[in-house]
């Protein structure tokens, strides 16, 4: 394969990944970038008085900003958080199969808001990256919603679901906005900030 235009710009940078996310990492992998994955973790509690809509980017900076390595002139480290949030409420991950039946019941039947932010930072500047996306599902079965649950394990994942999964496959009817944000990576941004870079 021949290097596009793309890869010529940033073939002298190193990309850092601070996420153990597989799904950001094989979304990375698409652009056809190298990168490393390089992960620390961070204590994601967020403060009261942050409205819902903006604690995606908050956590996104958190983890930048905590984030021991200070990247290099060549270096550019990404960082990235998703939330769900369903009637003004954060769904995070659940820690139960209770608690992720519930959340996605809750979903049932309605549309709820996905945001994720991206932080890239760099050895002279940082920018954080927001977009918004609206998931509707049909009105889910209950013993639809246990089969996933029970099979899938979706205990990594805010809201309790993975819109690439079988749950996304039979209960997702409406998408508005960018698929991959649901998945916690909007490829389109990072890529165009990239190409600025």
């Amino acid at each position: 394969m021949t290097m596009g235009p793309f890869l010529e710009k940033i073939k002298d940078k190193k990309i850092i990944l601070a996420s153990g996310s597989p799904r950001r990492q094989a979304l990375l992998r698409g652009l056809e970038v190298d990168f490393e994955v390089n992960v620390y973790p961070v204590d994601e509690t967020v403060p009261t008085d942050i409205p819902s809509e903006y604690v995606a980017a908050y956590l996104s900076k958190l983890k930048a900003e905590s984030h021991p390595h200070l990247p290099q002139e060549h270096e550019i480290l990404i960082t990235s958080d998703t939330v769900v949030i369903h009637k003004g409420k954060i769904l995070g991950k659940p820690e139960s199969e209770r608690e992720a039946f519930d959340m996605i019941k809750s979903l049932s039947g309605s549309t709820h808001t996905v945001m994720t932010a991206v932080t890239l930072k760099g050895a002279k500047k940082q920018i954080t990256l927001e977009d918004e996306a609206k998931v509707t599902f049909r009105f889910l079965e209950e013993d639809e919603i246990w089969h996933y649950v029970r099979n899938y394990k979706p205990f990594d994942k805010a809201g309790a679901y993975g819109i690439q999964e079988w749950i996304g496959f039979i209960g997702v009817s409406a998408l508005e906005g960018s698929y991959f944000t649901v998945m916690g990576f909007p490829l389109h941004l990072v890529y165009q900030q990239l190409k600025k870079w």
